[in-house]
């Protein structure tokens, strides 16, 4: 059971899409400094070290595992082994912002599986908040001008981010509606940390075969320095466990439907987090997107 969106879910479930934002610049800040499958195979495997003190316990329940492994490895597989690899692909010929819109595009994605495959029938509300936040991402695209959003260019990277949020829209449609093994009395006695330790030790299978895989076929290497060292630090605590915690937490409160409407913050931030690297000021269009992305926000949530 889902409940209204109160300002403290809003918070929190805001601070994802800022993480994310940082995690797409960042993203392209690794090109050539570092592998894209393997920089997500060690960002989930420092994730799980920093995480292990508060959630090893639930890794040592291995009846529970063994018995839920078909539910753990999709999540894994989801969550950290293709959404996160897919986004990290894309950047190398994909730019953040566009990254970042496609990314914004998670509510539509997000209503069409929950009607699909969930039976969940989108509200009236909840299309117009996803119009509302899709004009407000396209202004930041556009920078208020028509001709800007006309010649815009999507290379094969976006097509990855297109797969990389399907990914991410099932995950989060996953973990709001679990199956009977993972709901009330029959759910095991795992916390937050424990619950995300073993999403991130199955996801881990998947990050290491696919890692293995890119070895094999790809001539990249890492370029080890404080950059790449600094770039590792920040994947593997921002975008992973603050994030994702934050995430889980908003989807099981509010729902996935309403949660992926704070998604379209992400390229709000990211043109921000580019402006500031570039040493440029805010523009109106930021603004104005703002108010559109929160006005959806709204709508989509009022009960």
């Amino acid at each position: 059971m889902t409940h209204s969106l109160t300002l403290r879910m809003a918070l929190l479930l805001t601070l994802p899409p800022l993480l994310w934002a940082g995690n797409a610049v960042i993203g392209k800040l690794a090109v050539g400094i570092a592998p894209p499958v393997a920089l997500n195979f060690v960002r989930w495997s420092l994730a799980l070290c920093l995480l292990w003190p508060l959630g090893h316990a639930a890794l040592r329940d291995w009846p529970a595992l063994r018995a839920r492994w078909r539910y753990l490895s999709l999540l894994g597989l989801l969550g950290m082994g293709s959404y996160n690899a897919l986004q990290y692909l894309a950047l190398h010929t994909s730019s953040p912002l566009n990254a970042t819109l496609i990314t914004a595009s998670s509510p539509v994605w997000m209503l069409a599986i929950g009607a699909l495959f969930y039976g969940v029938r989108p509200r009236g509300r909840e299309l117009l908040g996803a119009l509302l936040s899709l004009l407000g991402v396209m202004l930041v695209i556009s920078r208020g001008s028509l001709t800007q959003l006309l010649t815009l260019h999507f290379v094969p990277g976006d097509l990855l981010m297109v797969l990389a949020i399907l990914s991410w829209g099932f995950y989060s449609w996953l973990l709001a509606r679990p199956p009977a093994s993972m709901q009330g009395d029959q759910r095991p006695n795992w916390d937050w940390a424990g619950f995300l330790a073993v999403q991130i030790s199955f996801g881990l299978v998947w990050c290491g075969l696919s890692a293995g895989v890119e070895a094999h076929l790809s001539p990249a290497s890492w370029e080890w320095g404080w950059p790449v060292l600094l770039i590792l630090l920040y994947v593997a605590v921002g975008p992973s466990l603050i994030a994702y915690r934050c995430w889980g937490l908003g989807v099981a409160t509010v729902g996935p439907a309403t949660a992926s409407f704070f998604v379209n913050l992400t390229p709000v931030f990211a043109a921000l987090f580019s402006a500031l690297w570039l040493g440029e000021a805010p523009q109106w269009f930021h603004a104005g997107a703002f108010g559109l992305i929160v006005a959806g926000i709204w709508i989509s949530s009022r009960r």
